[in-house]
């Protein structure tokens, strides 16, 4: 239950993040709140019965709220310069719009009302001021709104590091605490034991992705028990396993002209790789030039094929629920300095890891585009 609550939260906040587009202190502002929840979140998590569960909730909370904290600093950073940008364009038109504001208002009354013209003179510049000075106060108005909301884009920026200092402190902790409890667990089903022999054996002796796939059911002590499960009605509706962005689609390819059948998302270092749905770990560690590999068996003649990873999780047999983690991404998490600095940029320069995944039906693999939804940016 913790963990659904962290994930509405941090959905919920993210939508109200997303309306705020026009208002980046709002953006800013609603994704330190996420920060607060997810603070409070992992408190909970230390009591909550399902700790893997709540923790999986907290880290993706953290994770949704520093990445909501970046985009609202960035367009924070953006709308400042803009707003600059018009100030200093303004300053013939700001002088000359206080200079009259000042003469009208320290100018005394009677001077106001003499005219070199007599009467009519002096009745017709009154009509002209009159007609004048609403503008110019909408004009003095809009140049006010303009000066505060620099002031307040630039306390924002100046207090957001003492936000994000709590929030890599705390995504820290709960990815520790997370890694414990997976380690801890032991009320997960088994469809079958590993024999870490037979696994050996079969990952020095294949030189292929098609190969290692074709032998997995070599690496079990004894048989591997039968599994009914069907997901096909999850068809191209699951999500993927980490937050980020498709960086390259199956079969496009990359700068050294190589393309590979399933697809690339580029995250953010140390972010959580969780399966996508209900399935069993096949295998888990290092395999051929992928770097540490998880291999899920949602349903039989189905493999999730999931490259890239720096640490992984659970144990080969183990039949995992839906969000369960399975790994983090490589990389060094960014310092304070680092995310300031590159949030006026908008370059996606953060997202410097890549997970490849490579979706296998029997012994072919098919474009992982018609399982997953990739229409939207993590």
């Amino acid at each position: 239950m913790i963990r659904h609550a962290a994930l509405f939260l941090a959905l919920t906040l993210w939508s109200g993040t997303a309306r705020a587009e026009s208002d980046p202190a709002e953006a800013a502002q609603a994704a330190a709140r996420m920060l607060e929840e997810a603070s409070v979140a992992l408190s909970e998590a230390e009591s909550a019965r399902d700790r893997v569960r709540a923790l999986t909730g907290t880290v993706q909370a953290y994770e949704a709220g520093l990445a909501a904290m970046r985009d609202g600093l960035r367009r924070a950073s953006v709308r400042e310069g803009q707003l600059a940008t018009e100030l200093r364009a303004r300053e013939g038109e700001v002088a000359q719009l206080l200079g009259v504001l000042q003469t009208i208002e320290t100018a005394p009354p009677p001077v106001l009302m003499l005219h070199p013209s007599g009467p009519l003179g002096a009745a017709r510049s009154a009509m002209t001021l009159a007609e004048m000075t609403p503008a110019l106060q909408a004009r003095a108005n809009a140049l006010g709104r303009d000066l505060n909301e620099v002031r307040t884009l630039r306390t924002l920026q100046q207090n957001a590091a003492r936000t994000l200092q709590e929030g890599l402190t705390g995504i820290q902790q709960a990815r520790a605490e997370l890694s414990q409890a997976i380690a801890n667990r032991t009320d997960l089903p088994r469809r079958f034991t590993e024999d870490p022999v037979r696994t050996a054996i079969l990952v020095s002796s294949t030189e292929t992705l098609q190969g290692f796939a074709s032998g997995l059911s070599e690496i079990a002590e004894g048989e591997i028990a039968a599994s009914s499960a069907d997901i096909s009605d999850l068809k191209g509706s699951l999500p993927l396993p980490v937050q980020g962005v498709l960086l390259r689609r199956s079969g496009q390819a990359d700068a050294a002209g190589i393309a590979r059948s399933g697809i690339i998302v580029a995250t953010r270092p140390r972010a959580l790789v969780a399966s996508p749905t209900a399935a069993t770990i096949r295998y888990r560690g290092p395999l051929l030039d992928l770097g540490n590999v998880v291999i899920l068996e949602p349903q039989p003649d189905l493999l999730i094929v999931l490259s890239g990873l720096q640490e992984v999780y659970g144990a080969a047999g183990e039949v995992i629920p839906a969000g369960t983690p399975v790994g983090l991404m490589g990389g060094a998490a960014q310092e304070i300095g680092a995310i300031l600095s590159t949030s006026g940029d908008g370059s996606g320069t953060e997202r410097s890891e890549t997970l490849y995944i490579e979706v296998r039906e029997g012994d072919s693999p098919v474009d992982p585009e018609t399982w997953f939804q990739t229409d939207k940016d993590g």
